[in-house]
């Protein structure tokens, strides 16, 4: 990274985290507490955590697009950072669907427990029985957030989607699940865009280990993050599960790269979606409408 890592400051590092971690322990009771006596509350309070967690950490979020109001809904994002899960946190009153590896992570494990995560595990054998575990989340019309990608990429361009996560959108008992396609990218620091050199200050993925690259990442300034919600669909719209897949890519791929350029081009349609064109869940347009910024 060509020395970048060492940008920030330690003291902004120490007072981020500090706080961080005050805040977290505080309100992590209170949750707990809502969650073992079935309060209706428990379902929105994560996102005024996040929201402030937004503050605390210097994120400012611009939102391009609202989240849908249909439920069942599953939104479809592509990963980046563990920040991701701050800011969709921030924006969505809903719970995640996370790799089973995340449920014994010390703090971030407790937090995803907290937020009612889903946790599925990638062997084979698990399959049916974590399908029938998210249905169960979408039969009671809950909202939850899925990764696609099954990892998380390098902030420049999204990774094929995999067909098969989208299999829980036809298995729900109360009729057709909306699924919404979210893409989020990580655009300015302090005001400066932000390139191919310092976007690994803000996406982990491969071999990235994450303490060093959390404490670098806390001493950085004010960081803008786009996150776009794009026109919603039903599985029964695309036809099958590659085809909703597929129609989850390329809205996302085409919101970060706007995002990441710094301009929102019409997307050209597809011979695909000209002979057969997802019918929006949602009457109501959305797609120009943008939010200030939180934090």
């Amino acid at each position: 990274m060509g020395g970048v890592e060492r940008m920030g400051s330690s003291a902004l590092r120490i007072w981020r985290l500090a706080i961080y971690l005050a805040f977290t322990l505080v309100l992590m009771p209170a949750q707990a507490f809502g969650l073992l006596f079935r309060r209706p509350w428990t379902a929105t309070f994560p996102r005024f955590y996040h929201r402030w967690c937004c503050r605390i950490l210097g994120l400012r979020v611009r939102r391009i697009g609202r989240p849908t109001a249909s439920r069942p809904v599953l939104f479809a994002a592509n990963h980046i950072s563990y920040l991701d899960i701050t800011v969709f946190g921030s924006l969505i009153a809903g719970s995640f669907i996370a790799k089973r590896e995340v449920k014994g992570w010390p703090l971030f494990g407790w937090l995803a427990r907290l937020q009612r995560s889903v946790f599925i595990d990638r062997q084979v054998r698990s399959t049916a029985q974590q399908r029938d575990s998210i249905a169960g989340r979408l039969a009671a019309r809950e909202a939850l957030i899925l990764f696609p990608e099954g990892t998380s990429g390098d902030g420049n361009r999204v990774l094929p989607f995999k067909s098969s996560l989208f299999s829980v959108a036809d298995h729900a008992a109360t009729g057709p699940v909306t699924v919404q396609p979210v893409s989020i990218a990580y655009t300015r620091l302090d005001g400066m865009p932000i390139g191919r050199r310092l976007r690994p200050l803000f996406a982990w993925y491969g071999s990235m280990s994450m303490a060093p690259h959390l404490w670098t990442l806390l001493g950085l300034g004010a960081i803008e993050i786009v996150v776009e919600f794009h026109r919603p669909t039903t599985l029964a719209d695309c036809g099958s599960r590659k085809a909703l897949a597929r129609y989850c890519h390329e809205r996302v791929a085409a919101g970060l790269a706007n995002a990441v350029s710094g301009r929102r081009r019409p997307r050209a349609e597809t011979p695909h979606e000209t002979e057969r064109r997802p019918a929006p869940a949602d009457t109501a347009d959305t797609a120009g409408t943008a939010a200030p910024a939180l934090g």
